[in-house]
């Protein structure tokens, strides 16, 4: 559902990144002659451009209980910065990168590969206090004033090949080269690139944050030596390349280990709960890492060692292998040792509505929604149990809810859609089914089920619906017909 994605083979990637790069280079791009001024007004415009840019074109992960993870720690991290003239916004892009960046504008854009090789949340606080603290120090933004006469699609593939390009040689390397390749900013990516001055202000001024957020300032030391330690294994080429120069990591290591030593003494007592963090570690293992290096994972813990999460893991995995019956028997034991856990409850609901098994699945996502009301996707197969019943005023409206939460859900827009139209509301039901088109960018089909919407539309109200529809689908007509 709300984190099925989708990832292409490199080379398809990378020629589509080509192409859609080329596309921002178009006449109808808006010039920008900053003459050396670059205000906030144009960092506001550049982040929100470079985030839509950055969601057409990378894959990103849907599901609430990771992104609401991430939401929440990035928001305690950023609520010690001096306010900011723009909100401070965070995303999950699903790539085993050890990588996170920062752009003009406030927006953060976490690595599931960083996530997965933190060792605890504080870890992950200090990337991102340190993160925040270019952002407020305005490193790219003082740069950029230095470019002269750029187009706003040039200065968005500069800060492509920047910050994507930061990656070492992994895919997301590739896709910041292919997006400065095509708007020409290649030489303005190196240009634009942080300075060791500004690499050794952000981590003094992210330790900062990182100590007003309440966390252990040793947690940025220790996630520098994870960097380290990853580098060993892979050569450089799976983490960012500003980690391991402008100054290296022994050295960023050894000037933070001599301010520590300096701190009070409860400083370095201060104690993380861990137990959220390690949840979202074991739904990006099992769910978005290849499942064979991910069992290998679980197989290396010995069996008496192992958790209730370590038993979802493998469960999640078993699953995803087809391998039902070890699925089976490791979601019992998880649930055995975890009975009251919102997650597991959860995830156990949801592999037996995947197999059928709507008399199982049914009590424990019931109990999961008692437990974390919150939860969206919890919500999404209550749904789905309601219109196998065919009880489909319970199934829409409660899908209507999981829509509110996450409302450019494809998946979620498709499954009203078709909950819609089987309870005989055909208007409504393409309309869904045409923004779910929409938002998983097939164009064709939106167009289809917009078709369809416009020969069903009567009331003044469905009139209004379809009219919202078509700005979405053809907002650059709208924008015509304004001026």
């Amino acid at each position: 559902m709300l984190n099925r994605i989708r990832i292409r083979a490199k080379s398809i990637t990378l020629i589509l990144l080509m192409i859609a790069a080329v596309s921002w280079l178009s006449p109808y791009s808006t010039a920008y002659a900053l003459f050396g001024e670059f205000t906030v007004k144009d960092e506001i415009e550049l982040g929100k451009k470079f985030d839509k840019m950055l969601h057409e074109k990378v894959p990103f992960v849907t599901d609430p209980q990771i992104t609401n993870y991430v939401t929440k720690l990035v928001k305690r991290v950023a609520d010690t910065m001096p306010p900011q003239p723009f909100p401070i916004t965070s995303a999950v892009i699903n790539n085993p990168a050890m990588n996170a960046f920062a752009i003009p504008g406030g927006y953060v854009y976490i690595f599931t590969g960083l996530i997965l090789n933190m060792k605890h949340e504080d870890e992950l606080a200090a990337v991102i206090g340190h993160e925040l603290a270019h952002v407020s120090l305005r490193h790219v933004a003082r740069r950029m004033e230095k470019m002269q006469l750029v187009s706003m699609a040039s200065m968005i593939g500069t800060l492509a090949g920047m910050m994507l390009g930061m990656s070492g040689k992994g895919n997301t390397a590739a896709m910041g080269q292919a997006i400065a390749m095509g708007s020409m900013a290649g030489a303005q990516s190196a240009f634009l690139k942080y300075t060791q001055d500004n690499e050794r202000e952000a981590d003094h001024l992210g330790m900062n944050y990182l100590i007003k957020a309440g966390y252990n300032p040793e947690g940025m030391i220790n996630s520098f030596k994870s960097m380290k330690q990853r580098q060993w294994y892979v050569s450089s080429n799976n983490i960012p390349s500003y980690l391991s120069t402008h100054p290296g990591l022994d050295t960023r290591i050894e000037y933070l280990e001599d301010r520590v030593q300096r701190m009070p003494p409860d400083y370095l007592q201060r104690r993380t709960d861990d137990a959220q963090f390690k949840k979202i570690q074991t739904l990006l293992r099992a769910r978005m890492t290849d499942p064979k290096v991910a069992l290998a994972h679980y197989n290396n813990i010995p069996k008496e060692d192992r958790n209730c999460l370590d038993s979802l893991g493998l469960g999640i995995i078993y699953s995803r292998m087809k391998r039902m019956d070890d699925a089976s028997k490791a979601f019992e034991k998880s649930l055995a040792d975890c009975k009251d856990d919102p997650l597991v409850l959860r995830e156990a609901g949801r592999f037996y509505f995947k197999t059928g098994q709507m008399d199982k699945a049914s009590p424990l996502l019931q109990e999961a929604y008692i437990r974390d009301p919150n939860d969206a996707m919890t919500l999404f197969f209550i749904a789905r149990i309601h219109a196998s019943r065919k009880e489909y005023k319970k199934a829409i409206s409660t899908m209507r809810r999981v829509a509110d939460k996450v409302p450019h859900d494809r998946e979620v827009l498709y499954h009203l859609g078709r909950m819609l139209g089987e309870s005989g509301n055909y208007f409504e039901a393409h309309l869904q089914l045409a923004y779910s088109a929409l938002y998983g960018a097939d164009r064709k089909q939106a167009e289809f089920h917009l078709r369809k919407a416009r020969g069903l539309a009567r009331t003044a109200d469905q009139k209004k619906q379809l009219s919202k529809l078509e700005k979405t689908i053809h907002p650059q007509e709208n924008d015509g017909a304004k001026k």
